[in-house]
């Protein structure tokens, strides 16, 4: 019998959701899967993700940080 590997699809503890309209525009962060705050900026994202206890060294580190919508450049509604 054969097993089929399935590839390990990494679940970062931090992810910062799309572009919410607002004024000014915001991203809802959750850290383990619960909502914890909104970022109307990186370092919104940076001293959100120091409160829960979690040094960001990459924000580009797909292990650490998950960008949905956008990247940490995207602040505004498209």
């Amino acid at each position: 019998m054969t097993e089929i590997a399935s590839p390990h699809i990494s679940q970062p503890r931090i992810m910062v959701l799309r572009v919410q309209p607002g004024h000014p525009p915001f991203r809802i962060v959750e850290i383990d899967g619960e909502v914890v705050g909104e970022a109307r900026g990186v370092t919104d994202v940076l001293e959100t993700a120091a409160a829960f206890g979690i040094t960001v060294h990459d924000l580009d580190d797909p292990d650490v940080v998950r960008w949905v919508g956008g990247d940490r450049y995207t602040w505004t509604v498209h």
